[in-house]
């Protein structure tokens, strides 16, 4: 008898297939195949899952979608109130601290409302809520389009604020995660990179506007944009959503089984953390925002050199998420976020540094331009880092609660600061808080360096 060679059983077993008129093909490979799996960084242009139908949308088309939504969001709240308060004072004779009170106001009802309103996205599903908010945005613009009285224009304000917190920054990204899964940090990218062009949109619109159909017209014309493009939009590229489900859950806890998400003591600690950072850095954008072109024309610069550094803020800001994009691919989470928070008191610095000069302002723009334009992207990187995707919307949301808080104070609070003061000191000042801003950051990197 033949003495058995390694392997012979193989063909036996291969001959007796054959011999049942069984394709090998129908059976399992003797030896098991590697499984393929995806990188981290999957391609947009893969088709993804976006409600209970079945229906497959690529993803860089839903950030697209977004993108435009997230332009006309910002533009028609945020940007407009700038562009046009001046106006809006003027032909109703009401004083700017009342115009620039109702969105103050719009804020603070925002930032009570953020925590409820991230549960919200997280249980029912983004599609739901920013549709939502489209509706409530454009009955917002309208009610100020037609504002006769201050009551009115208050009214108005309000009913944005609620509308806010279901069509902006931390809606949308809560969206994003629910669909787009490990992909969900360069999505976010992405949409910071789309809707950085808002504030080079809709100033000159606002103007425009302003001059041909007057503020009035102009906040119609807003509510029409959120009516008839946001809406659709969001209905269309977001799917079905059918929010949170137990098995989204399951598969978010597997992400990463090296690194597990924050949990208990750690969880709190390092929301506190980034919380602050976020509050701190949120506090000095919103005050030298509200009050840039005075505070460069308090520290001696004409009326046109103060819109020339304000007009470097925006280019800057789109430069520095195109670099992330291309150049940040490597990048930790939190490092990217020791970067983003960094850069603002580096801007501040500088422009001390350099005796408040004029190559040290045109550096102080382009500092503070790069910085905000990666604190968004970081706002959505870092949490998603930590703690994971479930329950993203409400993490985001209790994170934007004191960051919305002192934005609605910042504005009233420096102007006092620059009343008593001067507007040197309002920059140091500026600075301070800055820098708490980036020690938090900093520790919250060294404890979970991810």
């Amino acid at each position: 008898m033949r003495p058995q060679r390694p392997g012979d059983h193989r063909g036996r077993i291969r001959s007796q297939i054959h011999g049942r008129g069984l394709a090998p093909e129908a059976h399992e490979p003797l030896v098991p195949r590697r499984r393929h799996r995806p990188g981290r960084q999957a391609r947009l242009e893969q088709p993804i899952l976006v409600g209970r139908t079945g229906l497959t949308v690529p993803l860089w088309l839903v950030i697209l979608g977004l993108g435009i939504t997230q332009i006309i969001g910002w533009g028609s709240t945020y940007y407009a109130i700038g562009a046009l308060s001046h106006d809006i004072s003027a032909t109703t004779g009401w004083s700017k601290s009342l115009v620039f009170a109702a969105f103050s106001a719009a804020l603070l009802l925002s930032g009570l409302l953020s925590r409820w309103a991230g549960r919200a996205v997280d249980r029912h599903g983004g599609r739901k809520l920013m549709a939502t908010g489209s509706v409530i945005s454009a009955i917002g613009c309208l009610i100020i389009g037609l504002a006769h009285a201050p009551w009115v224009y208050v009214t108005g304000w309000l009913v944005l604020g609620v509308a806010m917190r279901f069509a902006l920054y931390d809606a949308a990204f809560a969206s994003l995660a629910q669909i787009a899964g490990e992909r969900t940090r360069r999505s976010i990218s992405y949409l910071a990179l789309y809707a950085g062009f808002a504030s080079t949109t809709f100033w000159p619109l606002s103007h425009y506007l302003s001059t041909e159909i007057g503020w009035n017209g102009a906040f119609l014309v807003f509510a029409a944009m959120h009516l008839c493009i946001c809406l659709p939009i969001h209905l269309a590229v977001l799917g079905k959503s059918r929010g949170e489900t137990e098995d989204d859950a399951a598969e978010t806890t597997k992400e990463d089984p090296e690194q597990p998400f924050l949990e208990g003591r750690e969880r709190r600690f390092a929301m506190a953390a980034f919380a602050a950072a976020i509050a701190f850095n949120g506090l000095v954008f919103a005050a030298i925002s509200a009050h840039i072109l005075p505070l460069f024309t308090g520290l001696g610069f004409s009326s046109s050199e103060a819109v020339l550094f304000a007009a470097l803020v925006g280019p800057s800001q789109v430069a520095a998420r195109l670099g992330e994009i291309f150049a940040g691919r490597g990048l930790k989470a939190s490092q990217l976020g020791v970067i983003a928070f960094g850069l603002l008191p580096l801007a501040l610095a500088v422009f001390a540094m350099g005796g408040f000069g004029f190559v040290a302002a045109i550096a102080f723009a382009l500092l503070y331009g790069a910085s905000n334009g990666l604190i968004t992207i970081a706002k959505g990187a870092v949490p998603l880092t930590l703690f994971g995707r479930r329950g993203y919307g409400s993490v985001l949301g209790t994170l934007a609660v004191p960051n919305l808080v002192l934005n609605a104070l910042a504005p009233t609070l420096f102007s006092l600061l620059l009343e008593q003061t001067s507007a040197t000191t309002g920059f140091l000042v500026a600075l301070g808080f800055a820098l708490l801003s980036a020690l938090a950051m900093v520790w919250l990197a060294r404890a979970y360096p991810r």
